[in-house]
């Protein structure tokens, strides 16, 4: 859903990169070697791994779910555009959601 619902970003899915089941200190170091930003549902990531010192920047959803990943592109844009490395960036439900 990202992928499409963002079209001016070069996206990648884990399963299109042959990385399903790969454990998270593992992927973030594929990930890390290959691309700037990793987005994820992953709520225990950044609490798990030291992200701080990683060139990769890593922007945190609250569900994978198809209706709420569409209300929340405009924040995964904004995001995307101003993100550093080695930075985690929440995106929350919006006010009113389930």
């Amino acid at each position: 859903m990202v992928k499409t619902g963002l079209p001016a970003f070069a996206i990648s899915t884990v399963q299109e990169m042959g990385w399903a089941g790969v454990k998270n200190g593992e992927l973030l170091r594929r990930a890390e070697s290959q691309f700037d930003v990793l987005v994820t549902t992953d709520q225990n990531l950044q609490y798990q791994q030291n992200l701080a010192a990683s060139r990769l920047a890593v922007i945190v959803l609250p569900s994978n779910q198809v209706p709420i990943v569409t209300a929340l592109l405009p924040s995964i844009e904004k995001a995307l555009k101003s993100i550093s490395a080695g930075t985690v960036v929440e995106i929350l439900l919006p006010k009113g959601s389930p």
